[in-house]
């Protein structure tokens, strides 16, 4: 029996993607988990992982020697798809990132008091940032509602930290959200946006 390697198979239909808020929060955790184990600025890092640059000709083995891939690979490459920004995206995470670096102090105070039973230093990195990612929102972000900036943070838990972690973040967001609005410091505004209290 003959087996025929002529054909190549792509991984992806696709040779960009459209950026969107969701994909932005991802690229804000990337940078801040990077910024805290390695000596690069925020600045670099963005240009790194945000705006990455890429080289198509390096790709050009798999086409001349096809193989299979093992599951890492095939994350890899795909990871490696361009994203198309729109400005307002770009935007969004350079503020986001900007807000929780000046308020990283009260925000790591909130999480350290609401948070029972948890050090900061015991919690998992990527739990610990999409907290803070979050807390930023619900207070320096009027026009994100509280809801979709807890889901957010709760969905991209699922994809890149542990199986509990987004019942964990859930719980801690979700009584830090109580507290905040009780003290009136959530402000919401346009239609639809105000908490109820």
């Amino acid at each position: 029996m003959e087996i025929v390697t002529e054909e190549f198979f792509p991984l992806s239909k696709k040779s960009t993607i459209k950026g969107n808020r969701r994909l932005a929060r991802e690229k804000v955790l990337q940078i801040l988990n990077a910024f805290e184990v390695c000596d690069l600025s925020i600045e670099k890092l963005f240009n790194h992982i945000f705006s990455r640059e890429f080289n198509f000709e390096e790709n050009k083995s798999l086409e001349t020697n096809p193989k299979i891939l093992t599951p890492d690979e095939v994350l890899e490459l795909e990871a490696d798809i361009p994203i198309i920004w729109k400005e307002s995206d770009i935007e969004f995470t350079r503020l986001l990132l900007n807000q929780i670096l000046e308020h990283k102090a009260e925000v790591l105070e909130l999480l350290t008091k609401y948070a029972a039973n948890w050090e900061i230093e015991r919690m998992a990195a990527i739990d610990r940032i999409l907290m803070m990612m979050a807390i930023t929102e619900l207070l320096y972000f009027p026009d994100i509602p509280s809801k979709v900036s807890i889901n957010e943070a709760i969905d991209i838990a699922k994809s890149f930290s542990t199986d509990k972690s987004s019942l964990f973040i859930n719980g801690i967001l979700d009584k830090i959200l109580l507290i905040l609005n009780k003290q009136g410091k959530v402000q919401k505004i346009g239609r639809g946006l105000q908490e109820n209290k």
